[in-house]
């Protein structure tokens, strides 16, 4: 199953009810091969170099790669009322090394996201001379009782976008 039939088959089979969800997603460009891109954005320890919110990531059981593999974000990912760290328990449902692409649910959290799908997929964007990789990071979330539509979308697009943003300098790091 392609990354784009997990998120389009059954919701029920997937997220766990058949609520209306709110979309959305960003995409940039990283001026960097797509091996040494998906180096960067497939392996959990390496989250810390390219999403500049997040602190620490455990793994809590399984593979990394295999889908069923469990760990735990946390950092600041969210603002908290208590000034406390975020935290969200991230279950791999989907991953394909061929195509460049994952999908992680959010098990479970403080941040009210439970149950969200994020979805990140590289696709070879280079010519003769630069070799380039866009980036496409899709979610898709519950409603989130309080929060407009419009506000948690733009919220979460311009955190997502920011990571994409960081991708191409963490590898130069490295």
């Amino acid at each position: 199953m392609t990354w784009q039939q997990c998120l389009l088959s059954d919701p029920i089979n997937i997220v766990g009810n058949s609520n209306r969800k709110w979309h959305g997603s960003v995409g940039g460009i990283v001026d960097a091969p797509i091996a040494q891109v998906w180096s960067m954005v497939s392996q959990t320890s390496r989250l810390p170099e390219w999403m500049p919110m997040v602190e620490k990531c455990t793994d809590m059981s399984g593979e990394e790669g295999i889908p069923g593999y469990t760990r735990l974000v946390s950092g600041f990912m969210f603002p908290q009322n208590d000034g406390d760290r975020s935290w969200i328990k991230e279950r791999l449902v989907f991953m394909d090394a061929s195509s460049h692409s994952y999908i992680y649910r959010m098990e479970a959290s403080n941040v009210g996201l439970d149950g969200s799908l994020n979805s990140l997929k590289l696709v070879d964007y280079g010519d003769d001379d630069l070799e380039s990789t866009l980036v496409d990071w899709a979610f898709e979330i519950d409603p989130v009782e309080g929060v407009s539509e419009e506000h948690i979308i733009d919220y979460l697009g311009f955190l997502y976008k920011s990571c994409i943003n960081r991708i191409e300098g963490a590898i130069s790091r490295n």
